[in-house]
């Protein structure tokens, strides 16, 4: 298969699922005083947010699947432990990056950020993070999908490691229980997560899950046609095949219809507890947009590095040096 296809496409459900589960909780904590603001760059480089806008739009034009890219982007960044670009770091002899760790799998395009980070940098050099840009090039890649335009504060700065030796405590695996899920993103103010570290042939092999609807399984076993798939050989495999490259409410619609990817689909259409949002955001755009645009301002607000914490990388792949 091309090396193209080599992303299993899980976008769309890793960030439509947090907003479906981040909604009317009691137990739901908004942050509240993150050291973040909005148009932070207003005065050190003003044109900084219309820049990264700029390009996410030349880049989305050029490269379609860039959106889903920066969207799974400001997931695996912001919801281990800080929302500081560590993901973005490459590996060195002392440290294992992120960006290769088995909950990683399949997340690319990393080069257009730094395309985008070189377009700033040359308007403003050393003034805009690689944080800011990995969390606004998210916030435009929605617009360029059809959702939602969020306002999301900036002012965070770069982390200086990779966190990959705690990845597994954050982002789960695909065959976690709905509770494990919750309680792990509880901390961060997202009731249930919506992101699992996707592997669908965990529902074909060795025998097809039984709730799977049976007119849509000729089709996922002909994108995963073995049992232990090759991560640099995967298709796409959309979880949303009626409009896969919109962002829309249309995914809820199909897990109702038990014509979901994973396992934790099936988990979020069935559990008493998720089952009540999944029915509203099927029903209601509306309601969908406002909760997923609650959700993905909390997780960008989880944690940053503000005022003198981190730094502000030259590029985005390597810490400063320091001499």
């Amino acid at each position: 298969m091309a090396s193209s296809k080599a992303l299993i496409f899980f976008a769309l459900f890793s960030l439509t699922a947090i907003a479906s589960l981040a909604v009317e909780s009691p137990d739901s904590t908004e942050s509240t005083d993150s050291g973040l603001v909005h148009n932070f760059y207003k005065d050190s480089c003003p044109q900084a947010e219309d820049i990264i806008k700029e390009q996410v739009k030349l880049l989305y034009k050029r490269h379609k699947n860039t959106a889903f890219s920066w969207l799974r982007n400001i997931f695996h960044d912001c919801g281990v432990e800080s929302c500081d670009a560590s993901l973005l770091l490459d590996s060195t002899r002392r440290s294992l990056s992120e960006k290769e760790t088995d909950r990683s799998f399949g997340l690319r395009n990393f080069r257009y950020l730094e395309t985008i980070k070189e377009a700033v940098e040359r308007e403003c050099p050393g003034v805009v993070s690689c944080a800011d840009i990995l969390v606004l090039s998210g916030r435009d890649g929605i617009v360029a999908l059809g959702g939602p335009y969020i306002p999301l504060k900036t002012g965070r700065r770069d982390g200086r490691k990779s966190r990959a030796d705690v990845l597994e405590q954050y982002l789960p695996d695909h065959n976690e229980s709905m509770s494990v899920v919750l309680e792990r993103f509880k901390n961060i103010g997202i009731d249930t997560p919506g992101v699992v570290a996707l592997l669908v042939v965990h529902r074909l092999y060795p025998e097809v899950d039984s709730a799977l609807n049976p007119d849509h399984v000729p089709h996922m076993l002909k994108k995963c046609p073995d049992a232990i798939p090759d991560p640099k050989a995967v298709q796409y495999v959309r979880n949303d095949r009626g409009t896969p490259m919109i962002l829309d409410n249309n995914y809820y619609r199909n897990i109702l219809d038990n014509k979901g990817l994973l396992i934790v689909d099936h988990q979020l259409a069935n559990d008493k507890r998720t089952k009540p949002y999944v029915k509203k955001m099927a029903k209601s755009q509306d309601y969908f947009f406002k909760h997923f645009g609650r959700a993905i301002t909390i997780l960008t607000e989880n944690n940053p590095l503000t005022g003198n914490e981190g730094e502000i990388r030259k590029q985005c792949n390597v810490a400063n040096k320091h001499h």
